[in-house]
């Protein structure tokens, strides 16, 4: 079993999943008593969102790629960045250290094409929605990529920071959030990508008939599944 590197603390809630859904894995895969090998390097999510909002994304690279090189010293074979958006440098931290990043939106294009999604919704943080860092990996796979119109991402962004990252989730929240995903599927999205790690905390596939595509889940499960790789 290979050693998985995971860079989490952005947030800790959604790391805390990852954990969990890449055990769940490891256990449904091998049985018994088994459970994924791994390493955490957990970040100080409040040093990055500074970085983000005042436009210094060279200093989160450069504050992840330290990091990631702590993970690959102490024998993880490959890196798993816990959130969509700090997947923005991905490329910068890979120049820097030699083993790979499983990539989150590469892995989502895949399960996307597995269900044969032509069109597809994207929710996140307003750079993972609004910048190409992202939707340019769906879209390499031959995807459409929709996104909500500017006023829903300015607050699809603004609950995610200010509600889902410090663990809050409410009802009002929700129900903004179906009715975007209802407005992307009506505009053609036959399916909607929740693109930030936190939302699966407050959406489910039994909140709407709109295939989901979590993600977090998405990304957890194929860490695992390669940790088995031989």
């Amino acid at each position: 079993m290979k050693t998985i590197g995971l860079l989490g603390g952005m947030s800790w809630e959604s790391s805390a999943d990852y954990y969990r859904l890449i055990n769940e894995t490891i256990k449904a895969e091998l049985g018994g008593l088994h459970s994924a090998k791994c390493i955490l390097f957990s970040v100080d999510f409040q040093e990055i969102e500074r970085y983000q909002f005042s436009n210094q994304w060279d200093k989160s690279a450069e504050l992840l790629a330290e990091a990631c090189l702590s993970l690959e010293k102490v024998g993880a074979d490959y890196i798993v960045i816990c959130t969509n958006t700090m997947h923005k440098v991905a490329e910068v931290i890979q120049q820097k250290i030699s083993i790979p990043i499983l990539h989150i939106a590469k892995v989502t294009a895949t399960e996307l094409k597995h269900h044969k999604i032509k069109k597809v919704g994207l929710l996140g943080t307003k750079f993972t929605m609004e910048e190409h860092f992202y939707k340019q990996v769906i879209e390499d796979n031959e995807i459409d990529v929709i996104i909500p119109e500017q006023s829903d991402r300015e607050r699809i962004s603004k609950i995610i920071y200010e509600e889902l990252c410090l663990g809050k989730t409410t009802d009002i929240s929700k129900q903004f959030y179906l009715e975007v995903i209802n407005q992307l599927s009506q505009r053609g999205a036959e399916g909607v990508i929740l693109g930030c790690t936190e939302i699966g905390m407050l959406i489910a596939q039994s909140d709407t008939t709109v295939p989901l595509f979590d993600t977090t889940k998405i990304h957890a499960v194929q860490a695992a599944l390669t940790s088995l790789e031989k």
